[in-house]
């Protein structure tokens, strides 16, 4: 038998051994080619980088907050990682409308609930009667049509749960029906303080167990669907050869036979995904699971009062927190801007454990999410200095996040804005101002 052996650019031939035969090597000349280094997309921190000054830091943001596009309702603190001392606050303890930063929070509360490498199951059962299955939704949004997914990298698949679904099937049996059971989640599909056109939308959908592709109508469009669970019945039935199969919402028989099953990726990955693409529906159903781990029931309130109840058991002040849903869509929600910094910080010095995903999802301005076309375009400014979460409603805007400074420090810093002007364009510009400048800050 004739073995190749491989190494990086070298091929090496190993002729057979006998009792008389020599063994044989030859290698090629190989040369990798010259490559140019890389450009840096994260800035880099330094051990030896000083702390802004308190005062002067105050005299550069108070005007940049004090701009008209913010409106007069504006909350911010910046945090010093490294020592944990504030270096500036303005009216941070007034619980404020957070928009989509309540998504840190979930994350958070997903992260140190769950575990970051817990994931989250799709299954299969028999139905009650021959040519019969049921499609149990697991919570997992991110169950994809395609092969692989669109939008979810590392997501599960429909032709994976088909295909073991017809192994697991009596040869020749025909799927004649499809039932979709969604029971894993209960009460209302949308929250208080959600607008009548928020679900279905481009950003948002009904919360239901079961949904593919994030609810999205098709895999590659934004529009949501207002009937999650029936097009994920119905995608399992066209993957199962069975595309006329009638397809209903309903409850799984007690004990039915396991079919197929098919696993998300890891609830780190997937907070990553909710927060650089704010995606409300994976973070709603991420707060569903906070809440059957807390031992909740699996509604908008008991998500709200499980990712509260998270954070406190975690140390964090949740004084002045009211939620009323997982991802900050409601405009009835409240979140002190000291809290947002207070977890950011706690991710980033290692206070809380597990939660260091909430970091590596954070949109990098200038790059990637929901900041790829927002930042500094100053090219002295180093790549990837600012990291934040954006949250945007009608009149709110924020921006929570960390920023390294042009010295090399570590900040964590939240803005929120409740009460500006209809000019989202002009308040979304006055804060990435406020990030830039920390950004450009030595500041002492």
């Amino acid at each position: 038998m004739l073995l190749l052996v491989v190494a990086v650019g070298v091929w090496f031939v190993v002729a057979p051994r006998g009792d008389d035969a020599a063994t044989e090597v030859a290698a090629a000349e190989a040369r990798l080619p010259d490559v140019e280094p890389a450009a840096p997309v994260l800035a880099a921190l330094s051990s030896q980088a000083p702390t802004p000054d308190g005062g002067v830091l105050a005299g550069v943001l108070r005007p940049l907050l004090a701009s008209p596009a913010l409106g007069p309702g504006v909350e911010a603190q910046v945090v010093d990682v490294a020592s944990g001392e504030v270096l500036f606050d303005q009216n941070g303890d007034d619980p404020s409308t957070p928009a989509s930063t309540a998504k840190l929070l979930t994350a958070v509360a997903a992260l140190t609930t769950l575990g970051p490498d817990a994931t989250l199951e799709t299954t299969v059962v028999a139905g009650s009667a021959p040519g019969e299955v049921v499609l149990v939704g697991g919570g997992d949004p991110t169950l994809s049509r395609t092969v692989p997914s669109l939008t979810y990298p590392g997501a599960p698949t429909v032709a994976d749960l088909a295909a073991q679904v017809r192994s697991g099937l009596p040869a020749g049996t025909e799927v004649t029906r499809v039932v979709v059971d969604n029971s894993l989640f209960e009460g209302p599909l949308t929250a208080s303080g959600w607008g009548p056109g928020d679900a279905p939308s481009t950003y948002a959908a009904p919360v239901t167990a079961a949904a593919v592709d994030g609810a999205r109508v098709s895999p590659s469009e934004l529009q949501r669907s207002a009937a999650p669970g029936t097009d994920a019945g119905t995608a399992l039935a066209a993957a199962l050869g069975a595309p006329d199969a009638t397809v209903v919402l309903g409850d799984a028989p007690q004990g039915a036979q396991t079919l197929g099953a098919v696993r998300s990726a890891p609830v780190a990955r997937l907070v990553e995904q909710a927060l650089s693409q704010s995606d409300n529906l994976l973070t709603e159903s991420l707060a569903r699971h906070v809440a059957l781990a807390g031992g909740q029931p699996a509604t908008f309130e008991g998500a709200a009062e499980a990712v509260t109840d998270a954070l406190s058991g975690l140390g964090l002040d949740v004084t002045g927190v009211t939620l009323v849903d997982g991802s900050g869509l409601s405009a009835t929600d409240r979140v002190p801007v000291a809290l947002l910094a207070d977890l950011l910080a706690g991710a980033a010095d290692g206070r809380l454990a597990d939660a260091s995903a909430v970091l590596s999802g954070l949109p990098v301005a200038g790059y990637d999410g929901t900041l790829a076309e927002r930042g500094d375009e100053d090219p002295e400014t180093a790549p990837g200095s600012v990291r934040a979460k954006t949250g945007t409603l009608l009149g709110v805007h924020g921006l929570a996040g960390t920023v390294v400074t042009a010295e090399g420090r570590l900040l964590v810093f939240a803005v929120l804005a409740d009460s500006a002007p209809a000019n989202g364009l002009a308040a979304e510009a006055a804060l990435d101002d406020v990030a830039s400048t920390l950004a450009a800050c030595g500041c002492r």
